[in-house]
């Protein structure tokens, strides 16, 4: 499946026992290799995207701009929830150590005085490596702190500049002014302003001189934008001390001021994707995914890095409206899996030197091996954190499993909508939407997902909640919430209900041959907090008119009732096509990760008792109302 921004193919099944093996000792399943081996293998074609060679004449020179971006949190090629190497459906690789590799062959390949490396930001959030140095053992700036591991694995590649990414706030800004300390390279946010003052928190740009062939430098001026977003999703982290103007504002305030400076050239690296969307309504006036427009509003930028979206555009153009210049897009995707290669040719003038040709490639990590000194220098920070997540947690008093958690109401499911909308609850009180009765949707991720009974690791508990989505509460009404409700009924074959069914037979899963199926995950299952919301859902009726018997403690659903429903941010931005959710007032969104939410409420409570939250609260029917037989 493919998620919305944030959500992922991060698969957390059941893994082997840690200590068998590591990032770093792991037999890979395919065949990996270094150097130019390493770049014939991905397809680069030294000078592919710009067809002159790398010196044609003193008056020629080429450079070389290297990208990544929405690193989240990843050094290695693997998966800590399976405690193995990480794989998904395409069988992408993934992590620092292997775009290390690629770094060094281009390097070698184009010279390392006239190659820069950028990150599009996203970077300190998103796997145990990233949390761990984050909460568990923080990166704190005194004596003995740790150097955070994206900092030790960035530093050790050599970037020479990185935009400020939305996560990079999640922890709170002393943790991102920490992280920010123990780099070797500036972070960039021309649009993140100091809420007093009005000035740059972050410096906006860098001008870098690249040196060739003892010619004048070449002056590449590098623009960090942030997304204006943070304001809501990182509220509880910045209001009152930082605030997000617009990437196409502050783009034209600063590219001029990079020209003047002496910027030959001027790159972009923006925490924005390409294609204008938002994820927060007319909550703000700044579009989210704003780099297109940069590119069309904007004059004088040569390319921008795109980052945000999750997205892989090896080369994009988008035509300024005032100049008629053609400007180069190229967003690497996500987690390292790929390497951006942007060839610049200029040509010597009277005053500086002038854009001859641009062009990208994006190089893909998974043919490469990890780069030994990489390893080498993060390979005790890993292990720390592959034991921590293999560490008992708590204990649960009865073994949940959503094995049938697409048919019948179960525990494992009822201790996620409980975990969400508590936190809702509690974030809530103090404002004024806090007498606002709380609901809760999840869906049955994984079926293959259990608590055991007895003791419970954090591997246990992220297998419920296989996919990096965060957390929102949107307002809705009882009428909304019915419209709901019915959309998620879809997923079940229309019968007769006089036999009993297996479930498969029930469903309407999405296969080769019937595409227009509901896979699990688009499958929601409603539950109240304090009070409890019930329903039936007659599966001989047709899609659309399904749900019966719809209370609310009780009594029926009043059709003007409001509520706060906990939702996670790919259901509210759209995924799935679920009605009334991607408009409705949002109440609550601190971009807190669902399954995160869900290893810290066991760490806190010690004990899941699943008698203190699980009730039966939905069933399929039939006509006569009699419950449908499931074998």
């Amino acid at each position: 499946m493919t998620e919305h921004n944030l959500a992922s193919e991060h698969h957390l099944a059941s893994a082997t026992e840690p200590g068998a093996a590591t990032a770093a000792a792991a037999t890979s399943r395919r065949t990996v290799l270094t150097g130019a081996a390493a770049l014939a293998a991905v397809g680069f074609v030294p000078g592919a995207a710009a067809a002159a060679p790398r010196v044609r004449s003193p008056r020629h020179a080429r450079v070389t701009v290297l990208g990544t971006t929405d690193l989240h949190g990843n050094v290695f090629n693997w998966d800590y929830f399976k405690n193995t190497e990480y794989d998904d459906s395409k069988h992408n690789d993934i992590g620092l150590a292997k775009i290390a590799t690629l770094v060094k062959a281009i390097r070698e390949d184009r010279g390392v005085s006239s190659t820069l490396m950028i990150d599009a930001g996203d970077t300190i959030q998103g796997t145990p490596l990233a949390y761990y140095y984050a909460k568990v053992d923080p990166i704190n700036g005194g004596a003995g702190s740790p150097v955070h591991p994206m900092a030790a694995a960035m530093n050790e590649i050599g970037y020479d500049a990185a935009a400020l990414g939305n996560h990079e706030f999640n922890y709170g800004i002393d943790v991102l002014r920490t992280w920010q300390s123990q780099l070797e390279f500036p972070l960039l946010a021309a649009n993140a302003l100091d809420a007093a003052s009005g000035l740059p928190a972050f410096e906006p740009y860098v001008i870098k001189k690249v040196h060739v062939h003892g010619e004048r430098p070449v002056k590449v001026g590098i623009l960090g934008l942030t997304n204006p977003g943070i304001a809501i999703w990182d509220r509880a982290n910045v209001e009152g001390r930082m605030t997000f103007p617009g990437l196409v504002e502050q783009a034209a305030k600063y590219v001029p001021e990079m020209k003047r400076r002496g910027a030959d050239i001027v790159i972009v690296s923006a925490h924005s994707g390409s294609k204008p969307s938002s994820s927060y309504g007319d909550a703000l006036p700044y579009p989210e995914n704003a780099s297109s427009q940069v590119a069309e509003q904007v004059p004088g930028i040569d390319a921008i890095l795109v980052g945000h979206a999750h997205e892989e555009i090896p080369e994009k153009w988008v035509t300024n409206a005032k100049t008629g210049k053609q400007v180069l897009l190229t967003e690497p995707l996500k987690w390292g899996m790929r390497l951006a290669v942007l060839t610049i040719d200029v040509e010597r003038t009277r005053t500086g030197w002038r854009l001859e040709k641009i062009g990208s490639q994006l190089l893909d990590a998974n043919t490469v091996d990890e780069d030994r000194q990489v390893v080498k220098t993060l390979t005790d920070q890993h292990e720390k954190v592959v034991s921590y997540v293999n560490s008992v947690i708590g204990s649960c008093t009865t073994a949940m499993s959503a094995q049938r958690a697409v048919v019948e109401d179960v525990a494992a499911i009822d201790f996620v909508n409980y975990v969400q909308a508590d936190a809702v609850r509690s974030a809530l009180k103090g404002t004024a939407d806090e007498a606002l009765p709380v609901l809760s949707i999840a869906a049955p991720f994984n079926r293959d997902a259990a608590i055991p009974a007895g003791q419970v690791t954090v591997r246990d508990v992220a297998g419920l909640y296989i996919f990096d989505n965060t957390l929102l509460a949107v307002k809705v009404t009882g009428a909304q919430v019915r419209d709901y409700l019915e959309f998620s009924a879809q997923y079940f074959q229309q019968v007769d209900g006089s036999r009993s069914y297996a479930i498969d037979e029930l469903i309407r899963a999405t296969t080769a041959t019937a595409p227009n199926g509901t896979p699990d995950y688009n499958y929601d299952i409603v539950a109240g907090l304090d009070k409890r919301l019930t329903y039936d859902i007659d599966v001989s009726r047709p899609a659309g008119d399904r749900i019966r018997n719809l209370r609310y403690e009780g009594a029926d659903l009043d059709p003007a009732q409001e509520f706060a429903l906990a939702i996670n941010n790919y259901r509210q931005s759209g995924g799935g096509n679920y009605p009334h959710v991607k408009t409705a007032p949002v109440l609550y969104n601190r971009q807190a990760e669902i399954r995160q939410l869900l290893i810290d409420w066991v760490i806190a409570q010690q004990t899941i008792d699943p008698a203190t939250f699980s009730t039966d609260d939905w069933q399929l029917v039939r006509g006569d109302g009699t419950p449908i037989q499931i074998s």
